[in-house]
């Protein structure tokens, strides 16, 4: 048997070795490219959200009421009655405490 008969355990067994290399290499830049994608989506939404909408901290008053502050609605050119989206992200919790 010769060394390069397509039959030799060995050249086979290196064959194998090359194409899991292969096979690695390729999944790992397809692992790094989606990453890549999802960074840069992520980029996207944040500058979506800061360059359309105006980001700000407020209390919640009684019957959950909010208020936008004014500095903000002139930004956004927003007045009585507009339909305006809220996304609510809890900052901190200031709840009175319960007596005992």
């Amino acid at each position: 048997m010769s060394a390069s008969d397509s039959t030799d355990p060995f050249e086979a067994f290196k064959k194998a070795i090359e194409k899991g290399s292969e096979a690695q290499k390729s999944f790992m830049n397809q692992f790094a490219n989606m990453q890549q994608d999802a960074v840069q989506n992520y980029f996207a939404v944040l500058r979506g959200l800061s360059y359309y909408n105006a980001m700000f901290k407020t209390t919640v008053q009684s019957g959950g009421r909010i208020s936008i502050p004014e500095a903000e609605r002139q930004a956004l050119n927003i007045e009585d009655g507009d339909l305006v989206q809220v996304i609510v992200v809890p900052i901190e919790r200031r709840r009175k405490k319960e007596e005992t």
